[in-house]
């Protein structure tokens, strides 16, 4: 992540996250390193549907998709672009080991990365098996692929 804040900080770029199922986890691995003040301005958990939807996700896209969708990840990381006004939004959503009895539709145990190029209108995307025994482990996995990620991207 110190290799993010830095390729962000040198391209004077900017990131904000909407995560659900890693609870925060990728705003603490950014907030974890030193400058990070700089690059991140906002980061929002939306864990139930209506926060989701109060942060610019689109309840059609929901409804049609289910919340567990890459569709609904790349809502996320293009709203949370918009409302923190950032370079690069990153969207998370999925299923950690757990059967959602509010959203029975969607794949279990897959995770949906979106991340949003705002300059250049561009999303790149990953599904990630949570094939761990653990929330944390699985949390872990998903935040490692985002570090993957938004290094081949910035």
């Amino acid at each position: 992540m110190k290799r993010i804040i830095e390729k962000l900080t040198e391209k004077k770029k900017t990131i904000a996250t909407m995560e659900s199922c890693t609870g925060g986890g990728v705003a603490n691995a950014i907030t974890s390193i030193e400058g990070a003040s700089e690059v991140l301005h906002f980061s929002a958990v939306t864990y139930c549907n209506e926060y989701k939807i109060k942060m610019g996700v689109s309840a059609k896209v929901i409804a049609k998709y289910s919340v567990y969708s890459m569709e609904t990840a790349d809502e996320m990381s293009k709203a949370i672009t918009k409302f923190a006004d950032s370079n690069y939004g990153v969207g998370i959503t999925g299923k950690l080991n757990r059967v959602d009895k509010n959203n029975p539709f969607g794949e279990d145990n897959v995770v949906f990365i979106s991340i949003y190029d705002r300059d250049n209108d561009k999303y790149y995307n990953a599904k990630v098996e949570a094939t761990k025994k653990s929330r944390q482990e699985n949390k872990e996995l998903v935040i490692k692929k985002i570090i993957d990620m938004l290094l081949s991207i910035i």
